[in-house]
């Protein structure tokens, strides 16, 4: 069970939205904190396929290390996040066709320990991530929303 789930309707195929949300180094594009990376171990989005990712809130920057748990090209994209050996989130995209379209619901889930939530937010200067994690969702939905079409006209 997620955290936090957004959904956007986008007119474009699943297909496309999966081939834009699964390259990775390309979500700086559309994220208002993920600034994008590179693969580092696969050729790309594969189960067990590993991504090093580069964040950046204000003056704040960290990198993380994702790991793919789903590829299922046009229905479910999905990858655990860990900074360290220490679990952070689970982060997941699932496309349904609609309305001529393409429902994109990208969710998140809470996965770090207590104690790394209590200190983080100060560290952070977010106090509640569920909060900021919906409204950088919503923005990367409308971003890839403005991309897909774009790039379908």
């Amino acid at each position: 069970m997620s955290d936090v789930e957004v959904s956007e309707h986008i007119a474009a195929p699943p297909a496309v939205l999966y081939g834009m949300v699964s390259d990775l180094p390309r979500m700086g594009e559309w994220s208002p904190e993920n600034t994008g990376g590179k693969w580092a171990r696969g050729a790309g989005p594969m189960v067990g396929a590993t991504f090093r990712g580069t964040n950046r809130a204000g003056w704040r920057w960290w990198r993380t290390v994702v790991t793919v748990t789903a590829a299922d090209p046009g229905r479910r994209f999905a990858f655990d996040v860990h900074f360290a050996a220490v679990p952070i989130s689970t982060w997941e995209y699932t496309f349904a066709e609609a309305d001529g379209g393409c429902l994109v619901t990208e969710s998140w889930t809470e996965r770090r320990p207590g104690w790394m939530r209590a200190v983080s937010a100060p560290l952070m200067a977010v106090p509640d991530r569920a909060a900021h994690n919906r409204a950088n969702m919503e923005k990367t939905l409308q971003e890839l929303k403005k991309a897909a079409e774009g790039e379908l006209a």
